[in-house]
């Protein structure tokens, strides 16, 4: 059987190309992960999905142990077979939205207990029931349960929960145990503070993991602050191991993470964007629900090959939005998934062939001019 490994096949600069091994396919780098929270890509088929290009998926802890739970998906035969999709799918450890979504909740050594959001019914979640649930729902990828602190938050409190995650990110190896084909991927924490972030990266590296993430970013510290912990932070982490970056994002910081160091991403951005009339394009956001392409026949991007870009034109994508109608979510999600995978193509041949930084100023070039004139 395949193992999980990582070959870093080239770098540009900071910037790096590759390929996870995993048993059920590969995973090119830079990776961008749509998001599946209960079990599918809002909008999308699965199939669809792949047609995008993506190699992964994201399946949310948090929201499957609720419902359906994990007990029920493995007695289904697992959250691949689900979901019908047999790619790879990576699993978050729950942590951030026990924090984010859950109701009344108190923190201890041990764990969290918290009230669902759906129901009010009690639970609790440690760093072993993350592991258990994770290895239920078969994931290929998981995360180590961890505490994310909202930002801004004091030092203090910042290296608290920061060396309460290392001791979780301990219990959560243990419990993880020896599963070949399958890799546990370590969070690093510390805020914005590049000591406390040097000292997670040192707790993880004793561990050891198959990977990394850089957690507690984009919990609404701006992108200037973000770029600027990212200068340090994939660096602090082993070389030879995938970098994920977790819950980014717009298409920009997808670019400026990359150029620092990152393999790996995911965000709900490219399917909730489509849902709401938001569309992601060569020449930066386009609002389908503005008035002005009520007339447009032209398409919302002449050089994109998606189904809405070479089926359709604005002003339909413009009425059907308008009107309410599913088809709506379905094309211009599907849009923006391609258009991010699109993205990532991109930037992997660039690294490829060492013209990263061209590149990357072609992109921002083409995102000044702003969208089309209308007609």
């Amino acid at each position: 059987m395949t193992r999980f490994s990582f070959d870093l096949k080239a770098r540009d600069g900071r910037a790096r190309s590759g390929v996870i091994s995993t048993p059920r396919g590969e995973i090119r780098t830079p990776a961008f992960m749509p998001v599946g929270t209960a079990a599918t890509v809002k909008a999308m088929l699965p199939e669809s999905v792949a047609a995008t290009g993506a190699d992964i998926l994201l399946g949310n802890t948090y929201h499957l142990m609720l419902r359906p739970t994990a007990e029920r998906i493995d007695r289904l035969g697992g959250l691949h077979k689900f979901m019908n999709w047999d790619r790879p799918i990576l699993t978050d450890s729950g942590g951030f939205q026990v924090m984010s979504l859950a109701g009344l909740r108190k923190l201890t050594e041990e764990g969290v207990t918290f009230k669902s959001h759906i129901d009010g019914s009690k639970h609790s979640l440690t760093p072993e029931r993350s592991m258990e649930i994770q290895r239920l729902l078969g994931s290929d990828i998981v995360m180590c349960f961890d505490e994310c602190p909202a930002l801004p938050a004091d030092r203090k409190r910042i290296e608290a929960s920061m060396q309460l995650s290392m001791r979780w990110a301990a219990r959560s190896r243990d419990a993880f145990g020896d599963r070949p084909g399958h890799a546990l991927f370590g969070i690093q924490q510390g805020g914005l503070d590049e000591d406390l972030r040097g000292q997670s990266a040192e707790a993880l590296r004793g561990i050891g993991f198959d990977g990394y993430a850089v957690g507690g970013l984009a919990v609404g510290e701006g992108q200037e602050a973000m770029f600027s912990v990212l200068d340090f932070a994939p660096d602090q982490l082993p070389e030879d191991k995938p970098r994920y970056l977790m819950g980014v994002g717009k298409p920009d910081d997808i670019v400026g993470a990359v150029a620092r160091g990152i393999d790996m991403m995911d965000c709900v951005l490219p399917s909730r964007s489509g849902r709401t009339g938001q569309v992601f394009t060569r020449r930066g956001v386009v609002n389908i629900k503005n008035a002005r392409h009520a007339d447009d026949p032209r398409p919302l991007d002449e050089d994109c090959t998606c189904p809405a870009c070479t089926g359709y034109s604005r002003a339909y994508l413009h009425h059907v939005f308008r009107s309410h109608e599913m088809i709506s979510g379905m094309l211009l999600t599907w849009h923006n998934l391609h258009y991010f995978q699109e993205l990532m193509s991109g930037m992997r041949d660039a690294i490829s062939e060492g013209t990263f930084d061209a590149w990357q100023e072609g992109f921002h070039a083409q995102r000044t001019k702003g969208d089309i004139i209308p007609i």
